[in-house]
């Protein structure tokens, strides 16, 4: 993922799709940081932007549909 746009372009299901992939490549990253087994440090970062901009359609979405 990389623009909020496309990611808001994105249907309910695929947000939480994506949002579950990314939670759990961030968890493994994570793991695999405190081994000392990451060489970049930055995906750590891009992740968990990802993560945010997924909570952010998701919450935009439901709160869309609630209205």
């Amino acid at each position: 993922m990389s623009t909020y746009k496309e990611i808001s372009e994105l249907a309910p299901v695929e947000i939480a799709t994506k949002l579950n992939e990314n939670r759990e490549k961030l968890l493994q990253l994570r793991l695999r940081k405190q081994t000392g087994q990451v060489e970049k440090t930055s995906e750590l970062r891009s992740l968990r932007k990802d993560v945010a901009r997924l909570e952010t359609a998701k919450t935009a979405k439901n709160k869309k549909a609630a209205a």
